[in-house]
C-alpha cells in the first residue's frame, strides 16, 4: 500500500522533533505514557455527558509489555481509541494534539485534567524505534485500524482486527550503535525505573508482567519462576490527599521515596492552593546539610510535576538561592509548556508559584523560630550560611526579606540570637551594634580589640562565618542602628580617661611617629589605643575592609592583595609603653626592635602571617641577652 506522506512539515522537520527537541531517550516512555492516560480520561468524560458508556475505573489500565527476543516494545491502554480520521489527524499532522484539542472542547472539570498538550510526543518513539505500529479501535466502532511508519517518509494506514477498544503501540528498538545502548529498553527492571521516575502519579495503574520465583507445589526447597502481572505505580500522589489524613510519618517516608537526602526532615510544607494559578506542594527543610551543598556541584530546585507527570528534576525557577536547601516538589496544571513538555516557558505562572513558595518557606522558619528555639538553631547551624549569603549577594537586594531571619552568637548569652533580640535590650545610650570577627568563639573571646566594648557591659556579636562581615556590611543598620566592629577605629564610646589619652597622644606624638617610621606602609598610623585595658598592643582598621575580610579576601584564588588600612593601637597604661618611651629617647635602635616585635605580637593575636618569622625570632632573642 502506498505511503502517505506526513501532512504538516517536511523530513527535516520531524527529524528535528526525533532527534532535536528532548535531550533523553527515556522520555518517549513518559510521552507514550501520558497519552495514553490521556486516552482513558476522555472516556471517563464520555461516560458523563453519555448514558451509554459507563466507566469502571477499576476496569481501566495502561500495560507495558517488552520482548527481548523479537526486539518488540509493547504499550497498551484501555482508552477510548482512534478512527481511521483521528490516526489520520493526530498521528498525520506533526505537532496536531488531539488532546488539546479535546481540553478546549470541553469545560468538564472535577478533579481531572488532560495531560497531553503537544502531538510531537507520540514522535519520541522514533527516538528509540525503527518503526512504529499503532493499532487502534475507536469507542463505538466496529472497525479497527493499524497506522505504521518508519519516520520522515510518511506512513499507512489500513483496516485491521482488534477485539476491544483503546490503543497498542509496537515500537521495533533499534540494535544498539557506539554511542547508544537501546537494549535498556527492553529491560524489565529499567522500564520499570523509568515509570517510578516520569509517570509514578498516573491515575491509571501501569502494569507489567514480572518474574517472580515461589515455592514449587509440595515442595519447601524447590522453586520456580512464575510471571505475575504487577502495578508498577502509585497512582494515588501523596499531595493530592487531605493533610488530616497525612502523619509525619507519612512525609518522612515521602521524603525517604523520593530520595530527597539520607537524613529525617526537620519540617515539611504542604501547600494546596486553587485560586488564580492552581497547584499543590509539599516542601521540606532537611536536617543536615548535603554533603555538596557547599560546592559546584550542587543543583538547586524543585521536582515539577504537570497533572502528576514529572516535568524537571530540578526546576530551580521555583526557589532563591538563599533557600536553596528547600527539598521537594510542585505540581500544577495550569502551567504553560515548551513543545518538548522538558522546560516551562517562563511566564507569569511560575513567578506566582515561585512568589508564594518562597513567602511560605520564609513564614515556616519564622514559625520554627518562635515557637520551637532548638529546632531552628538546629537548622540554622545547617543552613545559616545560606542565608547570610542571600543578605550579601545581589548587592543585598533579599536583606530585608532575611535579616530577621540570620542569626550570631552572642557574648553574654553564650549562644545564638537574633539581630531583633540583641537591639531589644541594648542600653539606651548604646548607640552601635557591636560585632567582633575570628574564627572561633575562642579567640575572638580574647581579642584585646574586645576590652573595652566588654567592660562598658555591651553585648557583641561573634562572626566565625567568612561570610559574616561581607553580609553586615550590606545590611549597614538593623532598626536604625548602625553595625560597628570592635577593631574599629572610632567605637563612639566616651572613656573616663579620655582628656588623658589626649595629652598623651600629644606628648608622645613624636614617639609615634618615630614607631610609624620605622613600620613605613605596613600601618597607616601608631597611636594611643582608646579600648586596651590589660593588653599592651592591638591592631585596628580604618576604611571598610577590615582584618578578617582581609584574611579572606587573599584565601581567594582571584586574590586581588586588596589589604586592610592598619593602624597600631599602643597601651599607654601597660608598663610596655615605659620600655617605648626609654628606647625613644635613649636608644633609637631598640625602639625600632620594640616596635616590629610589637607589630608582629598584634599580628598573630589576629591570626595574621609574620611577613618575616626568622627575623622575629631573631628580635626575640635579642630582647633576651
Amino acid at each position: 500500500m502506498a505511503k502517505t506522506e506526513f501532512k504538516a512539515e517536511s523530513k527535516r522537520l520531524l527529524e528535528m522533533m526525533i532527534n532535536s527537541i528532548y535531550t533523553q531517550k527515556e522520555i518517549f516512555l513518559r510521552e507514550l505514557i501520558s497519552n495514553a492516560s490521556d486516552a482513558i480520561d476522555k472516556l471517563y468524560y464520555k461516560a458523563l455527558t453519555d448514558d451509554n458508556v459507563t466507566f469502571d475505573k477499576d476496569s481501566y489500565f495502561i500495560k507495558v509489555v517488552p520482548d527481548k527476543e523479537n526486539r518488540m516494545l509493547k504499550i497498551i491502554d484501555t482508552g477510548i481509541g482512534m478512527t481511521k480520521e483521528e490516526l489520520e489527524t493526530n498521528l498525520g499532522t506533526i505537532a496536531k494534539s488531539g488532546s488539546l484539542s479535546f481540553k478546549k472542547e470541553t469545560e468538564l472539570k472535577d478533579g481531572h485534567d488532560i495531560i497531553g498538550q503537544f502531538g510531537v510526543g507520540f514522535y519520541s518513539a522514533f527516538m528509540v524505534a525503527d518503526e512504529v505500529t499503532v493499532v487502534s479501535k475507536a469507542l463505538g466502532s466496529e472497525e479497527a485500524y493499524k497506522w505504521e511508519s518508519e519516520g520522515a517518509e510518511g506512513y499507512t494506514i489500513v483496516p485491521c482486527e482488534k477485539d476491544s477498544v483503546g490503543t497498542e503501540i509496537f515500537m521495533k528498538i533499534k540494535e544498539n550503535t557506539e554511542d547508544d545502548t537501546y537494549d535498556e529498553f527492553l529491560e524489565e527492571y529499567r522500564l520499570k525505573a523509568i515509570i517510578k521516575k516520569y509517570s509514578d502519579f498516573i491515575r491509571y495503574p501501569i502494569k507489567m508482567d514480572a518474574a517472580i520465583k515461589r515455592p514449587k507445589e509440595g515442595s519447601e526447597n524447590e522453586f520456580e519462576d512464575v510471571i505475575e502481572e504487577e502495578t508498577i505505580n502509585s497512582m494515588v500522589p501523596i499531595w493530592r490527599k487531605n493533610k488530616s489524613e497525612l502523619t509525619t510519618e507519612d512525609y518522612e517516608n515521602f521524603y525517604a521515596e523520593k530520595h530527597y537526602g539520607f537524613d529525617k526532615p526537620l519540617k515539611h510544607i504542604h501547600i494546596s492552593v486553587d485560586g488564580t494559578i492552581r497547584y499543590n506542594s509539599i516542601l521540606f527543610i532537611p536536617e543536615k546539610t548535603p554533603f555538596d551543598f557547599y560546592s559546584k556541584e550542587f543543583e538547586k530546585g524543585l521536582e515539577l510535576y504537570s497533572s502528576g507527570v514529572l516535568i524537571m528534576d530540578k526546576c530551580s525557577d521555583l526557589l532563591p538561592d538563599y533557600f536553596s536547601f528547600v527539598k521537594g516538589m510542585v505540581d500544577s496544571e495550569d502551567l504553560s509548556l515548551n513543545i518538548s513538555r522538558e522546560m516551562l516557558q517562563h511566564d507569569r505562572q511560575l513567578k506566582l508559584i515561585a512568589k508564594n513558595i518562597k513567602s511560605k518557606i520564609k513564614s515556616q522558619l519564622q514559625t520554627i523560630l518562635k515557637n520551637d528555639r532548638e529546632k531552628y538553631e538546629q537548622f540554622y547551624n545547617s543552613f545559616g550560611r545560606q542565608l547570610k549569603f542571600g543578605v550579601y549577594n545581589d548587592f543585598g537586594m533579599n536583606k530585608e526579606e532575611l535579616q530577621d531571619l540570620i542569626m550570631f552568637y552572642s557574648s553574654m548569652e553564650k549562644k545564638l540570637v537574633t539581630l531583633d533580640e540583641y537591639v531589644s535590650r541594648m542600653p539606651e545610650e548604646q548607640k552601635y551594634i557591636y560585632y567582633a570577627s575570628g574564627e572561633t568563639h575562642q579567640r575572638i573571646e580574647r581579642l584585646p580589640q574586645t576590652e573595652l566594648v566588654a567592660d562598658k557591659g555591651y553585648e557583641i556579636l561573634y562572626f566565625t562565618d567568612d561570610i559574616d562581615e561581607f553580609a553586615i556590611k550590606m545590611l549597614m543598620t538593623y532598626k536604625e542602628k548602625e553595625f560597628k566592629s570592635v577593631s574599629s577605629g572610632d567605637l563612639g564610646i566616651d572613656t573616663e580617661d579620655q582628656q588623658n589619652d589626649e595629652q598623651q597622644e600629644n606628648e608622645n606624638k613624636e614617639l609615634f611617629e618615630e614607631m610609624k617610621t620605622v613600620l613605613g606602609d605596613k600601618v597607616k598610623e601608631v597611636k594611643v589605643s582608646k579600648r586596651l585595658k590589660t593588653h599592651p598592643v592591638c591592631l585596628t582598621t580604618v576604611g571598610e575592609v577590615t582584618i578578617e575580610m582581609e584574611k579572606i579576601l587573599k584565601a581567594m584564588p582571584d586574590n586581588q592583595n586588596v589589604k586592610a588600612d592598619k593602624v597600631l593601637e599602643i597601651n599607654i597604661n601597660h608598663q610596655v609603653f615605659n620600655s617605648l618611651k626609654d628606647a625613644y629617647t635613649n636608644d633609637k635602635e631598640k625602639l625600632a626592635l620594640y616596635t616590629n616585635l610589637l607589630y608582629n605580637q598584634a599580628l598573630l593575636i589576629e591570626g595574621l602571617p609574620i611577613n618575616d618569622p626568622l627575623e622575629f625570632t631573631n628580635d626575640i632573642c635579642k630582647v633576651m641577652v
